[in-house]
């Protein structure tokens, strides 16, 4: 077995790695088969899969915990921006609600995972009490609303 880097070890990488091998397919399927029509979902869907990857592992590399946080949230966004993409695709019709759970379940797990790594090394109290606040919603099974205040964004 060949050495492993420290971010190689973390859950949230292997499914990070995971969600991107998933939207290979979908992505090579969709070039084929829209064309141009949705091209800029799918070029955003893959980069932002490339983010989320890529920003956990370079917050994992670092030392200091507020530099840590910041690109692990980095990575959250992007996360959750690959989820708006999946969305995207079904509300243009390029593909269908089931296709999507896969991949949506593979994002709701790391965006999870994401959430408690941004807490443990967060500096800041507020970033504490956001993650709290987002981490007691969705054990609840309560959906954000366009009510919900989210300053941080």
């Amino acid at each position: 077995m060949a050495p492993a880097l420290d971010h190689e070890r973390l859950d949230v990488y292997q499914l990070e790695l995971q969600f991107v091998g998933w939207c290979e397919p979908l992505l090579r399927r969709l070039a084929e088969q829209d064309g141009l029509r949705c091209r800029q979902v799918t070029d955003h869907l893959d980069r932002a899969g490339l983010s989320v990857l890529l920003n956990t592992a370079e917050g994992n590399g670092k030392r200091q915990a507020g530099t840590r946080a910041k690109l692990f949230d980095i990575a959250r966004g992007s996360a959750t921006g690959c989820a708006a993409c999946l969305d995207a695709l079904v509300a243009k019709g390029a593909c269908r609600a089931e296709e999507m759970g896969e991949g949506k379940a593979i994002l709701v797990r790391i965006v999870s995972m994401l959430t408690k790594l941004v807490q443990r090394y967060s500096t800041d109290k507020r970033a504490h009490e956001a993650v709290e606040d987002h981490t007691a919603k969705a054990q609840n099974g309560d959906g954000f609303t366009a009510d919900d205040d989210d300053e941080d964004d």
